[in-house]
């Protein structure tokens, strides 16, 4: 059994989202992403299907150029391929569930080069 918690130990950055692995396992990542008010990812896409919860606040999630305002407790799947970018409109966190073949470093290069 493995644990974590998406409202403990809180990080943020001051530029740029922070990406943090929760739970690895062998179907899959669970990963947090906690963004300050305005912080953006830039348009990206995922080579696999994903699931974004927003856990707390308030996104602009941009699919395919439509924006889909998503507050606390929305879910979004998204196939792969599909290109999707997010800002925060207020402090937020959210989860992302991944496939297990795709990689944490991949989101954290797309928050480093937002």
């Amino acid at each position: 059994m493995k644990t974590a918690s998406l409202v403990k130990n809180l990080q943020y950055n001051e530029t740029k989202p922070t990406i943090q692995v929760l739970i690895d396992t062998e179907a899959g990542k669970e990963i947090r992403i906690t963004f300050k008010e305005g912080q953006v990812m830039k348009e990206h896409k995922t080579p696999f299907p994903i699931v974004v919860e927003i856990f707390e606040g308030a996104i602009d999630f941009g699919v395919n150029g439509e924006i889909h305002n998503l507050k606390k407790g929305d879910l979004v799947a998204l196939e792969g391929g599909i290109p999707h970018d997010l800002k925060a409109l207020e402090t937020s966190t959210v989860r992302l569930s991944l496939n297990k073949a795709d990689s944490a470093k991949r989101v954290e290069d797309v928050a480093n080069n937002s």
